[in-house]
């Protein structure tokens, strides 16, 4: 996929984690791709589906997997607005994806490079392509400004 195609995904990460901030949610989105399109789309939803699991990343696997009929989306790209935490990089290793694109690093939380690099594990029994800072600014800016207007 080209540098275009990159961004266009992002942006649909980054409308899914404007949702998610519209309902009170902290702002992630993600998409899962894969063959050039999209598969699944989702934002966070802990609060309004009472679900610790309820991550944009693993609800967009959980959608990307039924319209597949199977779990293992090996030609998938997923697109994510932030670093995935430890439990979103389990789902998809499970998953079993190609690569994972985020914008924002987690400096708290995340499992991709930040606090944890578990994606790129040599000791598990899947690996994935890891790209970071894609679309950074706007995806960083998009949490600050959620946060802000929560602590008032």
């Amino acid at each position: 996929m080209s540098f275009g195609d990159d961004l266009k995904f992002m942006g649909f990460a980054l409308a899914e984690a404007r949702q998610g901030a519209a309902r009170g949610e902290v702002p992630v989105g993600a998409v899962v791709v894969a063959a050039g399109k999209v598969l699944s789309a989702a934002h966070n939803r802990p609060i309004s589906l009472h679900d610790p699991s309820a991550h944009a990343e693993v609800l967009a696997l959980r959608e990307a997997a039924k319209r597949r009929k199977s779990y293992r989306l090996e030609d998938a790209a997923l697109y994510v607005t932030l670093e995935p935490c430890v439990m979103c990089v389990g789902a998809l290793l499970l998953a079993r994806v190609a690569v994972v694109k985020y914008g924002a690093r987690d400096e708290k939380a995340g499992a991709l490079g930040s606090v944890y690099d578990i994606g790129r594990d040599g000791r598990l029994n899947h690996r994935f392509e890891v790209e970071v800072g894609l679309m950074e600014g706007e995806c960083a800016q998009l949490l600050r400004t959620f946060f802000e207007h929560r602590r008032g």
